[in-house]
């Protein structure tokens, strides 16, 4: 029995170029995204995104002959080398992502410094047109820099990061995210993008880049460089990859914002998909570790050995100096900022989405466009940066001001510009400094008349549009920093307005403003909450972070999803939502089996193996008993493409149909079906199959998953997609409900769950809501 059934294509089949581009303009605004598949190659592409070749992850572990034997000759010693390394990894990917954050953070503070110093001193010389030049200059090859590293090295790079690696936790595998290229690049072009002025952040960028250290780490080994170590061989499988992706994730978030415990809460809320009890005490290990290394470089860096980075701790903006105490008033004025947080954030999302979809269309154009797309915004960056102080008075320094104004060092709260002596411009303060530095200003307690309400207005229309049109530029850039710059700011706005009857200090209507911005746009609660108080310092905010947070969140998801679920889907890559659309309650899960379907006997004919292998893209084929081997056709297993490879690669063939299961074993061990690192696995090009081994056969019994999961082809589509993402599958088989049919009816792969698949066979189910 052989029927063909294109739903075994596990979602992994090549838009035409040439048809895609014909339809982009046409269909870049509609919705929901359409996806066009075509049945010749193996790659996806989405309209508004670029191609990206997308495959599923096997974190299914297979039960069969070869997996039970490897298993059985394991020793005590080899099971406890196999935890000891877990451990050992968790704490490897925590040293190398605090240092890689205690480089970034050194990198910036001096790359930036150095020209923020430089415009300064010009500025006091009243050359201001050659300071114009300085400061956009620099900031133009910077730029340039992080442009084209990301540009003609590794594209996977632009962007946070974080959608992908949620995506890959997910269950998706986009070519090339988790490379050593994506994780150079990564590092040195957030440095170089974050220390041009852009209005982004290196906290998304980070948790990418612990991902990529973690995925390198978790590959266990090279063949290709003679990294073979045994012990290593044990992490050649997705499932061990993943768990340390988390770790990798969780750290990037603690190294970024010096927020252990919110990286744990980051990568359980947010990342991962799947979580369990044994995966939370290993991250929390990594952040720890992460936490170490930042508190000891920190110290190290206070006597002055590490250029401009030197001051501060852990703590990054801390308000724990403030009184905390709140009235009615202000309760009123909490509600009021979740409400304007979340109307804002998605508001934020919509237009991120729009401008996301139209760079798509112009970065297809190749490298150069990329490049001068980022010196446009890089040039507009600088003008406002450098232009909009202008409009601003120059205010008369405090008497008891506890900083030194006016300001001329790198960072600072009153910069002098080009105000007289004693006399400091507040838009200044906010628009020449770092974007950690312009936060920290923002959030700084007992300075309320410290800018005007006017200032505090531009530099919010600013940096809300700047955030909105620099994203999606072919740089690395976080999502996490702009949207605390912006929201800290309305938060200030709102604490000036409700001054006269609030007993709340404006920088703690900051932080409530970064909270309720944060909710509205990323819609995460619980370790936002957590990131914010570590950041701060101040345990006594977490009843009104924690309810301007719920506010924003409950009032963004009114209006559209979260940012990176958008960005997410609008890559075009297959992610497994938690909850299942409500339509999906309608529909069987034969409704969305297409057919024909594909099998193989127990005992197969090679040829008919390479046939198959050549003409289809499946990577999942169903094995089937038949007389002699069995009484009646049976469903015997699920076999992988890749373990087809390998088997075949082997040549354990035999001229008679018999079972050859010793033969096998003999001739194949459980780490040849190994997965392949970074580097290229086996292809089907790769095979050296005489004309004359055609005609003989190989025994699949050894090598099939005797145990694959499968749902009757009555239950409903909703529960089958819970069961599938849920269980972290890359098939799923149908059976029938009733005897004496074929043991098998088809399998769901990711691609059957998704909206455009289903609504595709089903357009009237979209009104079926519940």
């Amino acid at each position: 029995m052989q029927k063909f059934d294109s739903s075994m294509m596990d979602f992994e089949e090549r838009v035409d170029i040439d048809d895609f581009e014909s339809e982009v303009m046409e269909r870049i605004y509609s919705k929901p995204l359409l996806i066009k598949r075509v049945n010749t190659t193996s790659q996806i592409a989405i309209v508004g995104a670029n191609v990206c070749p997308v495959e599923s992850l096997d974190y299914e572990v297979p039960e069969n002959e070869l997996v039970n034997e490897d298993w059985r000759s394991r020793r005590t010693v080899q099971i406890f080398q196999y935890i000891l390394l877990k451990w050992a990894f968790a704490l490897i990917i925590g040293l190398s992502t605090g240092l890689v954050g205690v480089f970034n953070n050194i990198a910036v503070e001096n790359i930036a410094g150095f020209k923020l110093l430089l415009t300064t001193e010009l500025m006091l010389k009243h050359k201001y047109y050659k300071a114009f030049a300085a400061y956009a200059g620099c900031n133009l090859g910077l730029a340039t820099s992080a442009a084209a590293l990301c540009a003609f090295i590794a594209p996977a790079a632009a962007g946070s990061g974080i959608p992908e690696v949620k995506a890959y936790l997910n269950g998706v595998d986009a070519y090339s995210i988790l490379a050593s290229s994506t994780l150079f690049v990564k590092i040195f072009g957030s440095i170089f993008g974050v220390a041009a002025g852009f209005v982004v952040g290196k906290e998304g960028p980070m948790v990418h880049t612990g991902s990529c250290i973690a995925s390198l780490i978790g590959q266990g080994g090279s063949r290709k460089y003679h990294l073979t170590w045994r012990w290593l061989r044990y992490f050649k499988n997705d499932r061990d990859r993943r768990d340390l992706i988390t770790c990798g994730a969780a750290a990037g978030v603690a190294a970024a914002f010096r927020a252990p415990v919110g990286g744990v809460l980051f990568a359980l809320e947010e990342a991962a998909s799947w979580w369990r009890s044994a995966l939370l005490w290993r991250t929390f290990f990594t952040t720890a570790v992460v936490a170490i290394v930042l508190r000891g470089f920190i110290q190290l860096c206070s006597t002055g050995t590490c250029g401009l980075f030197g001051e501060g701790g852990l703590i990054m903006y801390d308000i724990s100096a403030a009184k905390v105490v709140y009235s009615t008033p202000d309760i009123l004025a909490v509600i009021l900022l979740g409400v304007i947080g979340g109307i804002l954030g998605s508001l934020y999302n919509y237009l991120v989405d729009k401008v996301l979809r139209t760079y798509s269309i112009i970065n297809e154009r190749g490298a150069a466009v990329k490049i001068l797309l980022v010196i446009m915004i890089s040039l507009l960056t600088s003008i406002c940066s450098y232009g909009l102080p202008w409009l601003a008075t120059c205010i008369p320094c405090p008497a008891d001001a506890s900083t030194s104004c006016p300001n001329t060092d790198v960072s600072g709260n009153y910069k002098s510009f080009q105000c007289p002596p004693g006399h400091y411009n507040d838009l200044a303060s906010l628009f020449l400094n770092t974007n950690d530095d312009a936060i920290r200003n923002l959030l700084s307690t007992n300075t309320v008349k410290e800018f005007h309400i006017s200032s505090l207005f531009i530099f919010f229309v600013a940096v809300y549009c700047l955030g909105i049109i620099t994203y999606g530029i072919a740089i690395p850039s976080g999502l996490f920093i702009p949207v605390i710059l912006a929201g800290s700011c309305y938060g200030r706005l709102v604490g000036r307005l409700f001054e006269p009857i609030s007993k709340l200090d404006v920088g703690l209507f900051s932080l409530l403003g970064a909270a309720s911005f944060l909710g509205g746009t990323m819609r995460m609660t619980v370790s936002l909450c957590v990131i914010l108080l570590e950041l701060t310092n101040d345990l006594l905010m977490l009843p009104l972070v924690m309810l301007v947070l719920l506010i924003s969140k409950t009032m963004g998801d009114m209006f559209n999803k979260g940012v990176y679920d958008q960005i997410v889907k609008l890559k075009g890559l297959p992610y497994m939502e938690a909850h299942p659309e409500p339509y999906m309650k309608h529909l069987i899960a034969r409704d969305v089996v297409t057919g024909p379907l594909i099998t193989f006997s127990g005992v197969e004919k090679v040829g008919n193996i390479l046939l198959a292998l050549k003409n289809t893209g499946h990577n999942g084929f169903p094995v089937i008993d038949e007389p002699p081997f069995s009484d009646a056709p049976e469903l015997c297993g699920l076999v992988l493409r890749s373990q087809l490879l390998v088997l075949l690669k082997g040549k354990a063939f035999s001229k008679d149909r018999v079972l050859a299961g010793n033969k096998v074993l003999r001739k194949i061990s459980e780490l040849d079906f190994a997965k392949a690192g970074s580097g290229k696995g086996l292809k089907l090009e790769d095979l050296d199959i005489q004309e004359e081994e055609w005609d003989m056969y190989v025994d699949l019994h050894p090598i099939a998953n005797t145990s694959p999961y499968t749902v009757v082809e009555t239950m409903s589509l909703a529960k089958a997609a819970v069961l599938f993402r849920e269980l972290g599958l890359r098939h799923m088989c149908v059976v029938p409900k009733s005897q004496g049919r074929p043991p098998i009816v088809g399998i769901l792969t990711r691609h059957d769950f998704q909206p455009e698949h289903i609504l595709g066979l089903y357009p009237h189910v979209r009104f079926q809501q519940w």
